[in-house]
């Protein structure tokens, strides 16, 4: 018990701590990228918080089809807090990209295929964060939150596959391909590095983030 509970009060610096080394090491001390330089660095930004944008999305439409099968509040919280971390991770993707985009394509943004559908997802789930705050009935709100957060998810896959579909600026898959990965591996190693370390923040933001959901509820019905 006093182990346990060591850990859940020191699990966000653990985590804090995590972030910051993969942020040192991918920004300062692995060697630069032999053709882009210094500003491929970003991609140890970049890359794992695209992934983290994509994970919270898929846990929010599990968790929306779970909700309208069994009307769990667990369910529905999970969904919330995934949601407003997969906000936040896709507008990191999305600044840190248009950095990388001014030093490689010379123009922060362009309605390339990616790059777009991206935007309509961030905002598509940005509405629905609008969506439970605009609901005052508890059910209700969660009822049609799990609706919005199903049909919501069809644009995930689009953006994922909207480099192969269409022709873009934005380069095609260097990791998730057949054969050996267009990259150092020294370079793959830290980016390896640095999306696990942003998928463990994740997983430390949605349970902080579910437990306060739970204490407001809690708090809402005394």
């Amino acid at each position: 018990m006093i182990r346990g509970g060591w850990f859940r009060a020191h699990s966000g610096m653990m985590v804090a701590g995590a972030v910051a080394v993969v942020l040192v090491t991918g920004l300062m001390l692995v060697p630069a990228d032999a053709s882009q330089g210094d500003v491929q660095r970003l991609m140890y930004v970049h890359v794992p918080a695209a992934w983290v944008g994509y994970l919270a999305f898929l846990v929010v439409f599990l968790a929306s089809v779970g909700y309208l099968w069994r009307r769990t509040a667990r369910l529905d919280h999970l969904a919330a807090a995934c949601a407003e971390v997969g906000v936040l991770f896709t507008a990191v993707a999305i600044a840190s990209g248009s950095i990388w985009g001014k030093a490689t394509w010379g123009k922060w943004w362009d309605w390339d295929p990616r790059l777009t559908t991206t935007a309509i997802m961030l905002l598509a789930y940005a509405a629905y964060l609008l969506l439970r705050q605009s609901i005052a009935d508890r059910r209700r709100r969660a009822r049609l939150a799990a609706v919005f957060g199903v049909l919501a998810f069809v644009n995930v896959p689009v953006v994922h596959f909207s480099v192969l579909w269409w022709r873009s600026l934005h380069q095609p898959p260097t990791i998730l391909r057949p054969g050996d990965p267009t990259i150092d591996h020294l370079l793959l190693a830290q980016l390896i590095a640095s999306v696990a370390v942003f998928s463990l923040a994740f997983v430390w933001l949605v349970r902080e983030r579910v437990r306060l959901e739970r204490i407001r509820e809690a708090v809402a019905d005394v």
